[in-house]
């Protein structure tokens, strides 16, 4: 026990008496009737970017998966192990969600890391650098524009991101026959952690427009 986290210590305890305390009904009923959240939301692992703080969701509302820059990998059903690929094919054939929501953020490091040709792996795996090779067309057409400076160009690939994954989202039969039958709804929205501003994806023009506050 003198080895685990403090901080994590101090913030169980206050979670008990505070929150837990007021919902101890819901988990009760969450524990004993099961999950059935209606959205499934894909975001990335950034301390900066908790979608159920975004969106100050109550348990057993989101289902949500994070990884790396909030990506969704193209449908391959290859034998190897495909963590996002798993969380998406449970939200949609066990708990029949109805909406996923990809959301991304300002500032992302995994899309920093895509946009920098230069940068070493940070281990001998290299796993983000594999797990982000997966942006690479899209990462080397905005690093060659001269006229950009670094914040557009960083800005312009976390969005990118988002509609990339999106449209792989639609490589999955579960989502893409679910999607033309009207029984699922896919969503894009980008998350600027510096002014709170929450940007949503329209699906139509494919423009990402400021949600306004109220």
């Amino acid at each position: 026990m003198d080895t685990f986290p403090k901080e994590l210590i101090k913030g169980y305890r206050a979670f008990k008496q505070q929150k837990f305390a007021h919902e101890s009904e819901r988990y009760t009923k969450l524990a004993e009737q099961g999950q059935t959240p209606q959205t499934l939301v894909i975001a990335c692992c950034d301390s900066r970017a908790a979608p159920e703080i975004i969106f100050n969701s109550i348990p057993g509302e989101m289902f949500v998966v994070r990884n790396v820059a909030n990506i969704v990998p193209p449908y391959k059903p290859d034998g190897e192990y495909h963590s996002t690929s798993a969380a998406l094919e449970y939200a949609v054939q066990s708990l029949r969600i109805r909406d996923i929501l990809v959301l991304g953020h300002g500032r992302c490091g995994g899309i920093k890391a895509a946009l920098d040709p230069e940068g070493k792996p940070l281990s001998p795996g290299d796993f983000i650098g594999k797990w982000m090779e997966l942006l690479g067309p899209a990462a080397k057409s905005i690093s060659d524009n001269q006229w950009m400076t670094n914040a557009e160009r960083q800005t312009m690939l976390e969005r990118i991101s988002i509609r990339y994954s999106i449209e792989n989202l639609r490589t999955f039969p579960c989502v893409s026959i679910l999607e033309e039958r009207k029984k699922m709804r896919l969503h894009g929205a980008w998350f600027d952690i510096a002014n709170d501003e929450l940007w949503v994806l329209n699906p139509e023009t494919g423009d990402f427009s400021l949600l306004p506050s109220e």
